[in-house]
């Protein structure tokens, strides 16, 4: 996505546009080895938005009003399909080990309508973990159990810290499909020293609901989520909670969107405009504020030029902060003004097969309401 953002205000006050080449991703999967598969996910985010993406709201990894870049190796494991053959009827049984997402939560932002990622994106999905994970699915459910370790990544360089943190981390989900293209998922995970790579930090637990609707409504494709998060962190000392819902309609070669969500965010210590200090540590939070925000984004499918898929978009962002609690950070202090906006215009460009679901492996994809997505 080639993409131009216009937002008001920023850290400090005042406008800021930028033009940046986000979500470069590519997918390759292989099989034919048997029960063996192989999926892998190269993003260069790394090169291409090293100072991440202005997106008022984003925090995670140090970043904050800015989404961060993803590690150069987003995904990387091997499946073992199938592991009890005939003996489960027509239920499965998988092994999933490598690089990839936690069990928990729903499908990361790139996958979805808007170009904005949600300021929820870490209270609801832990990613580019080393994982182990297993999945039954038995007619509509699917169940899922993973090992991984807590420490969040960095810099887009970074492998996670297997020696010492691996295992240190879990978190189970359930999948339902209740009937074809509605899916109901549920999940929790406790996380050790997400934001401590050492293991010095507090630790996280998390919750996750949400519904996903992708049935066509009178012969257009429709699809819609809703999802509640929670996460809670030093013994509940600190508590987030996130509430989105988001859908699109697509008639033909148009797609319009609409997402809602009021998600809590740490204020933690900052070392400049837009970063966080890193190491997190328990005294770095400041307080949490409380941010509000509707978007609303057309897209259309223009057709492809040289075997590369063409959709130009718009998307337009206006929200709110607010300070639910106490603590020492203010809000107009740091951007002026409690109301904001953002501008985007830009342009996704597709070449190959649909991008896979990501998160979900093994036996967890099941025949759920969407094993590949279209952008």
């Amino acid at each position: 996505m080639a993409a131009w953002t216009l937002a008001e205000p920023v850290p400090g006050g005042g406008r800021l546009g930028e033009i940046r080449l986000v979500q470069p991703t590519l997918v390759a999967e292989a099989g034919g080895f048997g029960r063996l598969s192989l999926l892998a996910t190269i993003n260069l985010e790394g090169l291409t938005i090293e100072r991440g993406e202005l997106t008022p709201g984003a925090w995670g990894e140090g970043f904050v009003d800015r989404r961060h870049p993803h590690t150069y190796v987003h995904e990387l494991l091997l499946t073992l399909g199938d592991l009890l053959g005939r003996r489960d009827g027509a239920g499965a049984l998988s092994l999933t080990v490598g690089k990839g997402f936690a069990p928990f939560g729903t499908d990361d932002p790139m996958m979805r309508p808007p170009l904005r990622y949600p300021v929820n994106h870490h209270l609801s999905q832990i990613l580019e973990r080393a994982v182990a994970i297993a999945a039954l699915r038995a007619g509509p459910v699917r169940a899922e159990f993973g090992l991984f370790n807590g420490d969040e990544p960095e810099r887009p360089g970074q492998w996670p810290r297997v020696s010492g943190r691996f295992g240190d981390s879990w978190s189970v989900r359930l999948t339902g499909e209740p009937l074809p293209g509605i899916e109901l998922q549920g999940s929790h995970a406790q996380v050790h020293s997400p934001e401590h790579r050492p293991g010095a930090g507090t630790d996280q637990r998390k919750w996750s609901l949400s519904a996903l609707w992708t049935r066509p409504g009178g012969g257009v494709p429709v699809e819609a989520l809703v999802e509640w998060a929670r996460t809670s962190e030093a013994d509940g000392f600190f508590v987030f909670h996130s509430v989105l819902a988001e859908g699109a309609w697509s008639p033909g070669r148009h797609r319009l969107h609409y997402r809602f969500e009021r998600t809590e965010r740490p204020e933690e210590e900052r070392v400049s405009p837009f970063r966080s200090l890193r190491p997190h540590l328990e005294n770095s939070i400041l307080g949490v504020t409380r941010w509000t925000i509707h978007t609303f984004g057309y897209e259309f499918a223009a057709g492809e030029l040289a075997g590369i898929r063409l959709r130009p978009l718009a998307e337009v962002s206006l929200g709110s902060i607010a300070k639910p609690g106490g603590g020492l950070f203010q809000v107009e202090e740091l951007y002026g003004r409690s109301d904001f906006w953002t501008l985007s215009l830009g342009l996704r460009l597709g070449a190959g097969a649909p991008m896979p679901r990501m998160g979900r492996y093994g036996a967890a994809r099941g025949t759920g309401p969407a094993t590949h997505h279209e952008h």
